[in-house]
């Protein structure tokens, strides 16, 4: 009676493999290609991408969602590359060191290539310039760039206008904030006499704020790119791959377009 059972579980067993073979065969048609239904959504790499979302017009919110340039091209990259984009929003100061660490795969966020950043991570082909202006109070004393000798500037800091109004005027004439907003709030409220920060993101703030103007001559023009860690190279190549599409069928353009309309 003891060896009938033994004999029963193991044919039972047997059928139990059968089965998930024939439903295996039956999934590939039969042969050993792949299958080619879509893949599942636990199946698919999440790319996730840091920025900071104060950032208008390449990264803010809208209602909850992070909109803006960068955000729209990472998504388009993603989608090229067969991945999930996953946004991020932190402090601008912090995007560069958690790239490092390879808590994030990228960062984003209208982020300007300089020597100094080139020592700690890897950039992507420019897609984008920017424009480094300056901020001022309607009917102040600051009229052009020679004015603004002496004078206390307001930043976002670890920004390239961070680096270089430190650099060209000193760190005790430098207040840094930790974003845009923040330092042009402090440039209302009389604390900072200036600001120095992206063109598109100024334009942004003297139309929320009024009394502010922005001075004709630019600061400093750059190029804006994608950080990633050093020893990820394979996946920088295949962000500069897809950019590289993106930027030839004219997607980027249209999304710069989109947020950035022509004068």
């Amino acid at each position: 009676m003891k060896n009938k059972k033994i004999i029963a579980i193991v044919l039972a067993a047997v059928l139990v493999i059968s089965v998930g073979v024939l439903a295996a065969c039956t999934k590939n048609g039969g042969t050993d290609e792949p299958s080619t239904e879509p893949v599942s959504n636990t199946e698919v790499k999440t790319l996730t991408m840091a920025t900071n979302a104060s950032f208008p017009p390449y990264e803010f919110y809208e209602g909850e969602k992070i909109v803006g340039i960068d955000a729209e091209i990472a998504g388009l990259i993603a989608e090229k590359l067969g991945m999930e984009l996953v946004i991020e929003d932190v402090e601008f100061k912090t995007i560069i060191p958690g790239v490092q660490s390879g808590k994030y795969d990228m960062g984003m966020a209208g982020m300007t290539v300089t020597d100094e950043r080139l020592e700690s991570v890897n950039f992507s082909d420019t897609y984008a310039k920017g424009v480094q202006v300056v901020i001022v109070k309607e009917g102040g004393d600051i009229k052009s760039l020679d004015d603004l000798e002496g004078k206390m500037i307001g930043v976002q800091e670890a920004t390239t206008g961070d680096i270089y109004a430190s650099d060209e005027f000193g760190d005790d004439h430098v207040t840094k904030y930790a974003n845009g907003a923040l330092a042009v709030q402090a440039l209302n409220a009389g604390k900072v006499d200036c600001v120095i920060i992206d063109n598109e993101p100024a334009k942004n703030y003297v139309e929320a704020n009024e009394g502010l103007e922005i001075l004709d001559t630019e600061y400093t023009v750059e190029d804006y790119a994608i950080c990633f860690a050093k020893e990820n190279t394979e996946l920088q190549e295949a962000v500069n791959g897809a950019l590289k599409e993106l930027i030839a069928d004219g997607s980027v353009q249209k999304i710069i377009d989109k947020y950035i309309p022509a004068e």
